[in-house]
Parts: structure tokens; sequence; C-alpha cells
């Protein structure tokens, strides 16, 4: 086979249309074999003839996509200063763009013996039992496919996944559920511009192993947060199939997604890889330059230093491991044309030395990116690791999943001991996070339930988690509910357990649909999806998961559409700025002011007060209009909304000073919008039921 020296860069397998260009870093290498397989699976290895500042590469003409192909590194096996060379074990490309099958566990997949220690080598061949990159074509006809570029304040992203979301769709066909292709399926569509959501963020579609305990249990690693190829699309949700295939479907669905006015935001797990700790298997990265892939404890270089309670950590601290994670993220924005990124664990990336630094190399990488620094940017911001709870910490141009909005909130309608004061700032976009960073509302992504704990029917439903079916004897996942299981614990026929249940989703919903800043709606609350009260539900590829259309709540499907509506409709809900809240004079003299249920301006005692449950908030539409980005007029009616968060009813009086007519929007004591919205005036009493708002509108 004729073989050229081909060149360092790109890293990767880059086919030109006439041959391919292969090349990976290593500084551990004495040699690398590049391994090529045939549709028979037999391997012909070749020498990488040239090394080019640690970059071993070859060109071979007539190499093209489809072709499978892998690495073995021959170098030093020496576990106690960190190298872990092992040329028995057929390696990953970090920088494959297509990867075909998954891992046959097996002791050869390995790189030391079972039972005898990892410092024993293990000389048994993984080739029969590890996956292929693949080769693949960079060509695919975008046509006139654009970045949607949404601006933050007019987004609601909702998290969901690729296979939970369709594989139970009645309406699809069998062969595309769980599929990338299944996300642009008509059904799928219609119910996401239905609801008026804005962006999809995809759990992660980055290619991932099922690990060998789950699969010995009978699991397997259902929500993908165990990458090992970060240019990748998962190869298991392509209806198309696997050698390659899968990338022009990711980009078919993108485009499909784009032309409906969807984004796509990946999340992201850069922080550690399915590779483990010193007792896990050897995929690719550990074969390749274990110490300069992976963070290890610096008095002894067998360990691995863990902030992300995966048994590793990528080594942020070293240039090659930069340039794999800014590569990955500028080809997932130029070639898969996606809109943004959600990164796992952020504070992981975030350290240098060992303190979380928010001016690490990485965040300055990221800034200076002419391509990665125009994305969509967002924080998980927290790790295991001392100190890694960074909520507010990061760098101006990111968003931050708001995990103090999901308690604040979570606690102040289950009735818990929290002042109104954090309510308010949560509600108004959590400025005493945000602010003094030079950030606006819109860097908090808003949310009251994630893939990572209970739905939001069962965040109502149960006081206890019910992770039984993981296998751990329910000792995983946290131990115990954020919210009030409004009596009964599990699925009642009881119509008052249900009632106040329903109100309780509804009152969550509301809140989140109308606080300042970028609601994210976890996938199917919209149809009250339940797990079953697991609120750890990562191993469970099965019903557990996957969305129940057959069953599906139409009526909290409708509110929630109707409050998506209500917040692209009028700017008051969705403000670029900061409130200022200034003293009311008459009612146009302020943005926001804050009344008591009697109708009286909240003073400074009324802020202290401990464990008050109730609150009234007057929005003024007229403070925003004007001019938005577009040119375009805004013209905004005001609101005043009334929440009561007691368990009995309170009556509210809408104050004097509020002129006008005003209208029922909802009250979530009902289940429906009203279609004839009744009228109340200045100085009427309103009876709320307990644990419910209503929202009102001035009328013209």
């Amino acid at each position: 086979m004729e073989i050229w020296p081909g060149k360092p860069y790109p890293l990767g397998a880059t086919y030109d249309g006439f041959g391919t260009n292969f090349s990976i870093f290593s500084e551990a290498a004495q040699r690398v074999e590049l391994c090529l397989f045939d549709d028979a699976n037999r391997e012909t290895r070749l020498d990488l003839p040239e090394v080019t500042a640690y970059c071993w590469h070859a060109y071979l003409p007539g190499i093209g996509p489809g072709q499978r192909y892998g690495f073995r590194v021959h170098g030093p096996w020496d576990p106690a200063s960190g190298s872990r060379c092992n040329p028995a074990k057929l390696l990953l490309d970090p920088y494959a763009k297509a990867i075909e099958g998954q891992v046959r566990w097996n002791p050869a997949m390995f790189p030391y013996r079972l039972g005898e220690g990892d410092d024993q080598m293990d000389t048994q061949d993984s080739a029969p039992f590890a996956p292929r990159s693949v080769v693949v074509n960079p060509y695919f006809d975008w046509a006139e496919d654009r970045p949607i570029k949404r601006p933050l304040h007019e987004t609601v992203i909702y998290e969901t996944h690729v296979k939970g979301l369709t594989i139970r769709h009645p309406d699809i066909p069998e062969t595309l559920r769980g599929t990338y292709t299944a996300l642009t399926h008509p059904s799928i569509l219609n119910h996401l511009k239905g609801l008026g959501v804005t962006a999809l963020e995809l759990m992660p579609i980055h290619q991932f192993i099922h690990d060998e305990y789950l699969i010995r249990k009978g699991l397997r690693n259902y929500w993908g947060y165990n990458s090992i190829g970060y240019f990748a699309p998962h190869n298991e949700y392509s209806s198309a199939g696997e050698s390659g295939q899968q990338v022009q479907e990711f980009k078919q669905m993108v485009k499909v997604l784009h032309d409906e006015g969807i984004e796509v935001i990946l999340d992201v797990v850069y922080n550690h890889t399915a590779e483990g700790n010193h007792l896990g298997p050897m995929l690719c990265f550990k074969g390749i330059d274990n110490a300069a892939y992976y963070r290890l404890e610096a008095n002894d270089k067998r360990y691995y230093t863990d902030y992300t309670g995966t048994g590793n950590s990528l080594n942020m601290a070293h240039p090659h491991v930069l340039q794999l994670i800014m590569d990955s993220l500028r080809y997932w924005v130029l070639d898969m044309h996606v809109d943004g990124f959600r990164f796992d664990l952020a504070s992981a990336l975030a350290r240098q030395l060992h303190d979380v630094d928010r001016l690490s190399a990485f965040f300055d990488l990221i800034q200076q990116d002419p391509v990665v620094g125009q994305v969509k940017l967002i924080a998980e911001p927290w790790d295991v690791g001392v100190g890694g709870y960074q909520v507010g910490n990061f760098p101006p141009q990111w968003s931050e999943w708001n995990g103090k909005y999901r308690d604040c909130v979570r606690d102040f309608w289950r009735g818990q001991d929290r002042t109104l004061g954090e309510f308010a700032y949560r509600f108004t976009g959590s400025s005493d996070l945000y602010e003094y960073t030079s950030r606006r509302p819109f860097a908090s992504i808003n949310f009251v339930t994630a893939h990572d704990g209970f739905t939001l029917n069962d965040l109502v439903s149960y006081n206890e988690k019910h992770n039984e079916a993981n296998l751990e004897e329910n000792r995983d996942g946290e131990s115990n509910n954020r919210s009030w299981n409004c009596g009964t614990e599990g699925p009642t026929e009881d119509p008052d357990i249900i009632d106040l249940r329903s109100r309780q989703k509804r009152n969550f919903l509301a809140t989140l649909m109308l606080s300042q800043g970028v609601p994210m709606l976890m996938g199917g609350d919209e149809i009250g999806r339940t797990q079953q009260g697991n609120n750890n539900a990562y191993c469970q590829d099965n019903e557990i998961s996957w969305y129940d259309w057959e069953s599906a709540d139409t009526r909290i499907l409708e509110f929630v559409k109707g409050l998506i509506a209500l917040k692209r409709e009028h700017p008051v809900f969705r403000r670029k700025r900061w409130f200022q809240g200034r003293p009311i004079r008459g009612t146009l003299g302020h943005d926001i002011c804050w009344f008591t249920p009697d109708g009286r301006e909240m003073t400074d005692e009324n802020w202290e007060e401990h464990f008050p449950k109730s609150i009234c908030i007057f929005l003024n539409g007229n403070a925003i209009a004007g001019l938005d980005e577009r040119g375009n007029r805004i013209t905004d009616e005001s609101f005043y909304l009334l929440i009561n968060a007691h368990h009995e009813p309170m009556i509210f009086m809408i104050p004097s000073l509020l002129e006008g007519a005003w209208a029922t929007v909802f009250d979530t004591a009902i289940e429906d919008f009203p279609k004839d919205r009744p009228l109340h005036g200045p100085g009427e009493e309103i009876l709320l039921q307990g644990r419910s708002m209503v929202l009102l509108q001035r009328t013209a």
C-alpha cells in the first residue's frame, strides 16, 4: 500500500477527494501504527512515517469515506510515572468524526491483567472487542442554512434526549424511532413548534460508552455522560448506519430544525472521558499519552485527579488537550452548524492547578475565539471538587444553569423557610449573582427540573426517591425531594390530591415562564411525564425514561403553550436589562413594584419578615416601550401578579394606585386559561386558593 509523509495538521483523518491524511498527537510514543480494517475485519498495520512536533502523520492515496481504522501506540509502560502505552490495545482516534460499534466487554479491553494489579501489563489484543474509527465524507449540501442567532432573552430552551423523546411516539415509523431523523418527523416538529420552544438542548450526542458494570447488570448508559469521541455523533442514534452515515444524518437534522426556526444546543462533556481511573479500560487517550490527556496526582502518577466523580479529569493545563477541545467546538459550529453548548460540570474545566480560576486558559481561549465565542455558551457551574460550586462566577459572555433559582423556587412553593427577598431576586433574573460581572438577566438559565433529578410530575408526587431499578439499593441520587408531595406518595386516584398536584405543577411552570432570564423546560414535563419516582435515571434506557406519548396530559400541555406564548408576546417578561425598581409615583415612574396582599407597597420591614408566603408584583409594560434591536416598536401592557404560597386561601386586594381595568389571564387553581377573562378594578378583593397564583393584565 502506497504511503506518503502527509501533514501534521489537521489532526485526525481528513479526506480530500483523492486520499486521506492521518495525524495523531503523542509525546509519549516511540512508534505509532495506523491499523486499517477491511469489511471482513482483517487488519493491516502501517507505521506512521513522520513525526512533527509530537504529531505522527501519513497520507494514504485511495483511502476514503467508510474506511475503518485505529491506532496502536508503542512507548513506555510505567504506571508509576504516568505512562501506560500498550500496543496490544487498539485505540480510537481522538479526532474521529465517526465511530463504528460499541465496546464488547472482555478482559482484553483493559491494559493490565485483571486481578494482578494495574501495573501488570496485559498483552491480549483488544481489536476483536473494540470499536473502530471511521473516515467520513466531509461534503454536505447545506443549501441556505445559516445560524439563527436568536437573542438569549428571546430563547426558550427545551432539554431533551434524542432517543427518549422519539422512541415511543406512535406516529413515527419504528425504523426511525430513537434517531436523529426522528427529531425531524412532522409529529415532533409540530409538537415543538406548537409548544413555542426556540432551542433544543440535546443531552450528550458525542460518542459515548456503556460502562461494563452497567452492562453486567443489564442496564445501559442512557444519559450518555461518558464521552469517548468529541467529534463523532453517537452511532446508536443513527437510522442510516454507523460507517459515517451518522454524520450526514446529524447534519440533516440540524438543517431541518433550523428551517423550522429551532436552534440546536449540545450538552457536552469535556471534563472527563469514559476511560475511568487507573482500573478503567484503555480505549483511546489513556494509551496515546496518558500523562498529557489526564490530570494525575502529583505525588503518585498511578492515580487520577477526579473533580467529576467519574474517575478522571481531562488535563486542561496541557496545550494539546485545550487544542482538542477547541478544535472539537469549532468543528461542531462550522461543520455541523450547531448553535451553542451547555458544558457539563464546567467548573472542572476551569481548574488549572487546584482552585477554580474563572480566568483559566480554557475561558481565555473561548473569549478570544472568533467562532466559539459567538455562539450560546451555557455552564453547569459546579463540579464535585472543593470550591466547585461557582454559580455567578463565570465570565461575562457565559450563561449559567442557575441552581439557586431551582432551589429557591422549589422551597418557596413547598412552604420552606425562604425570605421573599431571595425569591424576588430569582424571579427578576438574579441580579445579585450576575449584575456585578457586567451581565444581563439572560445570564440566568432558569429551571425547576432537569434531567438530573425528578420530573415535574414526580416532584409533586413523591417525598422520597425510588431508584430501586438502578440496582444500587436506592442509595444513588439526591436523598429526598425538595418539593411538596401534595399528600399521598406516588400514583393516586384521590381527586383532591390530583388537583393539588396539578396546581403545583402549574405554579412551577408559571413561575418559570414569567421569571426574567432564560427558561429551560425539561422535556416531557409539558405532557406530565413520570419516571415512577426515579430521580437518577441515568441507566434506564427503557420506559422509565422514555416519553409516554399515549398517556400525555393534554391539559398541562395547553397550559404550557399559553405560558410560552405570553413570554413570546410580551417583552415585559423577557427584559434585556435589569429592573431599576424606582419608587412609585403614579404608575409610570417605575418598571416594577412589589405589594403586600392587602395592596400596600412593600417596606423594608416586609422584606425582612421571616417565612412570608405571599406577594404581589406590578410589571410596568410602559417602562420598556420604544424600539427593539431590530428597530421594531415595542408596545406592551402592564401586568399584576398575585402569588399565594400558603396552603390556605387568602384574600388579595388590587392597589388603588393601579388605575384601569384588569383582566384575568390565568389562575393556577384552574386547569385552563379562561376564555372569558373576568375583569377587576382598583380596590377590589380577589380570593386566591391555597398555593396558587393569578396573573392580571391591564386592558386598553
